[in-house]
C-alpha cells in the first residue's frame, strides 16, 4: 500500500522524556498555576455567600454557588455615596477607550510609517525624543499636563483623558510600528512611488493592509494598558467620566458594616473581563505580530 504525500509524517520523530524536558514542563506547571491561583480564589470566592467566606477555607469550592454577589456588584454595590454598582463606570471606560486607542495606534502608525520608509529631516532627534518621554515617569508630568489642560478648559473632561491616554500612548506605538515597516522589503514601497503614489495612497493601499499582525499587538498593548489605568483616569476624567477601575476602587474601599468580599471578588473580575477577552480572542495574532518584526530594533 503507497501513501501519498498528504499521508507521509513529516518532521522530526518525538524525542524522549528527558530530564530536561520533564523540567520544563514542570516549570510551565508551576507557573501556570502560580498564576491561575489567584484566579482560582477570586472566581470560587465570588460565587460563595458571607458566612462560607467567613467560616470555610480560601481555596474550597462553594458548597451552594450563587450569583447574587455578581448582581449586586453591577447594579448596587455602593461606590462611595452613589449606590449603583460598578456598571456606572462600563460606559466611561468605553467612552474613553474607543477614541484613545484609535487615536494612539493610528497616531502610532502614520509615525512608524514615515520614520521607517520617508526618513524625514529630524526624524531620528524625533524617535529619539519619543522614546526618552517613554522612559520618564508618567507622575513627573501629572501637575505640568494638570495645568496645561486647565489652561485651554480640558480638565476635568472626556476629551482631556483622550488626550493624555493618547499622547503617553504615542512612543510605544511609534516604536512598534516602525520597527514592523522596516522589516517590510523597501521594494514595495519604490514600487509605490514608481506607480504615482504619495504619502496617504501607499499608506491606506499598500502599507495599512500588510499591517494585521502588528495592528492586533497595538490593539491589545492600548487596550490593556488604557482599560486598566487608574491613575489618568482618577486625575483627568472627572466625576462625571470616572472608568470601571476608579469605581471598583471607591467599591473596595467603602465599607458599611462587615467587608463584602465576595461582591469585591465579583466587581473585580467585571471590570477585568474587556482585557481578558480581547487578549484570549486575538492572542495567536498578538504571537505572530510580536514573531514578525515587532520588537526588532
Amino acid at each position: 500500500m503507497t501513501h501519498t504525500a498528504a499521508e507521509t509524517p513529516r518532521g522530526p520523530k518525538p524525542q524522549r522524556m528527558t530530564a530536561g524536558r520533564i523540567g520544563l514542563y514542570a516549570f510551565l506547571l508551576v507557573s501556570a498555576v502560580f498564576f491561575l491561583l489567584p484566579f482560582y480564589v477570586m472566581l470560587v470566592t465570588s460565587l460563595k455567600t458571607m458566612p462560607e467566606i467567613q467560616h470555610g477555607s480560601i481555596f474550597a469550592l462553594p458548597s451552594k454557588a450563587t450569583i447574587e454577589p455578581w448582581i449586586v456588584a453591577w447594579s448596587k454595590a455602593c461606590t462611595g455615596a452613589n449606590c449603583d454598582g460598578i456598571r456606572v463606570g462600563l460606559l466611561n471606560s468605553f467612552e474613553i477607550l474607543v477614541p484613545s486607542v484609535i487615536l494612539s495606534i493610528g497616531l502610532g502608525a502614520i509615525n512608524g510609517y514615515a520614520l521607517s520608509f520617508w526618513r524625514p529631516k529630524a526624524g531620528n532627534i524625533v524617535l529619539t525624543t519619543l522614546l526618552l518621554g517613554a522612559f520618564i515617569p508618567y507622575q513627573v508630568f501629572i501637575y505640568p499636563l494638570v495645568r496645561m489642560l486647565s489652561f485651554v478648559s480640558l480638565y476635568n473632561t472626556l476629551p482631556g483623558i483622550v488626550i493624555v491616554h493618547t499622547i503617553f500612548g504615542l512612543p510605544i506605538m511609534t516604536l512598534l510600528f516602525r520597527n514592523y515597516y522596516e522589516a517590510m522589503p523597501a521594494d514595495l514601497f519604490r514600487a509605490g512611488r514608481v506607480d504615482g503614489g504619495g504619502f496617504w495612497t501607499i499608506f491606506f493601499r499598500l502599507i495599512l493592509p500588510m499591517s494585521g499582525p502588528i495592528l492586533v499587538v497595538a490593539l491589545i498593548l492600548q487596550v490593556t494598558g488604557i482599560w486598566n489605568d487608574f491613575l489618568f483616569g482618577l486625575i483627568f476624567a472627572g466625576r462625571q467620566h470616572l472608568p470601571m477601575t476608579v469605581q471598583l476602587n471607591n467599591v473596595v474601599n467603602t465599607t458599611m458594616g462587615t467587608k463584602a468580599y465576595n461582591v469585591n471578588m465579583a466587581a473585580t473580575i467585571l471590570t477585568a473581563l474587556v482585557p481578558l477577552v480581547v487578549y484570549f480572542v486575538s492572542g495567536r495574532w498578538f504571537v505572530r505580530g510580536i514573531a514578525a518584526g515587532a520588537v526588532k530594533g
